[in-house]
């Protein structure tokens, strides 16, 4: 396998987006688990096991991973907008998370359900930001960029797209 890390291109932070462009941002979030169920619940054992390059993870794990990460750009989006004294935000070792044994034999399901749940409240939450919230921002200190509410939308969007792409990578490498 070729080392194929980025399907999409890699994040590029955007100078700002127009209300038009953050409506299609939470239109596209709200697509998201639908678009992993549809690839991924039918899978077999065996598929679930593949990587999209050497040394990546399996598809179930990019699954539970996307499922954690959706749960850390909803508490991000929550912790700015009620503690904005916080201008460092949550980090998790993702690594460390996907080496967990949930990771590697946890049924793709619940973390199905759980992508679904909290994508639910994560839009509810977006859709009411206002426009002083939408500007609330926080260091995000692994990237060493400063992210807006609308940046994190964003890269929501890019996040779930990137990771879509190594399924499908996965899937046709085998």
């Amino acid at each position: 396998m070729t080392d194929r890390k980025f399907p999409i291109g890699p994040f590029v932070k955007q100078e700002s987006y127009t209300s038009q462009e953050l409506d299609s941002l939470i239109s596209m979030i709200e697509t998201i688990p639908a678009r992993f169920r549809a690839l991924v619940e039918n899978l077999s054992e065996e598929a679930l096991e593949k990587k999209y390059r050497e040394d990546s993870w399996t598809i179930r794990q990019i699954v539970h991973h996307v499922a954690d990460i959706h749960y850390l750009y909803y508490l991000r989006m929550k912790k700015v907008i009620t503690e904005p004294g916080n201008k460092e935000m949550t980090l998790i070792d993702m690594n460390a998370w996907s080496a967990l044994p949930d990771a590697h034999t946890a049924p793709v399901s619940g973390s199905l359900l759980a992508l679904e749940g909290i994508n639910q409240r994560y839009i509810i939450l977006a859709r009411s930001l206002t426009n002083e919230q939408l500007n609330l921002s926080y260091f995000h200190p692994a990237r060493q960029l400063w992210f807006n509410q609308k940046d994190a939308l964003a890269i929501a969007v890019w996040h779930a797209s990137h990771h879509l792409g190594h399924i499908k990578w996965a899937l046709e490498e085998n």
